[in-house]
């Protein structure tokens, strides 16, 4: 079989350890072959990238496997052509011998060109999805501790969420703090209603006629609390500098 890349390797990475397989051009057509075996900690991965250099590697093949493979990946990225493999391409190329080691088969898909690499994106890109990913987290737990919020509210009998369409609006906000302070009057509560809210006064004031007692305070205090910090957080992430547009993608 035609050798597409003379100098390659094949990296299997667990959790503690990674097992690398170099193979490189041989005495005569022979091709020769070095297993080693490094740590997951960056000084081992630096002496092993040191030592794919050493060789002259080109290319390093690796399976995605969990999130193992980024530190790997990220180390080597800059200095050879990386390719993440995905596990079941690997499984659909015929002839693997059973005693053969992953990072030697690896090598060899890579050294024969019999698998194709998945796409990684630039790492402009993959710290915008990180902020994105986390930022989405934010504003979905934000949405249950208000979902959490309403059902409280139920729960104590007022159904200031059947008039009102944002329990974080501002009118809302004022009411839900007047009932926490211990406010419970429903026509003083409604006169705090804003704007255009005012003209709902008289079904404010039934909808905030219940039993919102001292439990409910506590844990609606606590709500807003929580609703606030993932507010303050989702503004944080949406300031950073990733998200105004101050990198650009470096040219592929």
């Amino acid at each position: 079989m035609d050798v597409v890349h003379r100098r390659c390797a094949g990296i299997d990475i667990s959790k503690t350890d990674v097992k690398v397989c170099v193979r490189t051009p041989g005495p005569g057509q022979r091709r020769r072959r070095e297993v080693r075996t490094f740590t997951t900690m960056t000084a081992d991965l630096l002496v092993m990238r040191d030592w794919l250099l050493a060789e002259q590697v080109t290319v390093v093949g690796m399976e995605a496997t969990g999130a193992y493979w980024k530190p790997v990946f990220y180390l080597l990225e800059h200095d050879m052509d990386c390719w993440l493999l995905n596990a079941r391409h690997m499984k659909a190329v015929p002839g693997r011998k059973t005693d053969v080691k992953d990072c030697e088969w690896i090598a060899q898909l890579v050294e024969h060109g019999l698998v194709r690499a998945s796409f990684v994106p630039p790492e402009p890109i993959r710290q915008l999805r990180d902020l994105t990913r986390y930022r989405t987290e934010i504003i979905r737990e934000r949405t249950r501790e208000v979902q959490r919020l309403e059902k409280l509210l139920e729960d104590s009998g007022v159904k200031l969420s059947a008039v009102v369409s944002d329990l974080t609006g501002k009118s809302a906000r004022a009411m839900l703090e007047a009932l926490i302070a211990g406010e419970r009057d429903p026509a003083v509560l409604a006169e705090l209603a804003m704007a255009s809210m005012r003209r709902k006064r008289p079904l404010l004031t039934q909808a905030l006629t219940g039993r919102f007692g001292a439990h409910h305070a506590f844990l609606a205090r606590a709500m807003l609390g929580r609703i606030d910090a993932c507010t303050a957080m989702e503004q944080r992430l949406s300031d950073h500098e990733v998200y105004q547009g101050s990198w650009t993608c470096p040219p592929s």
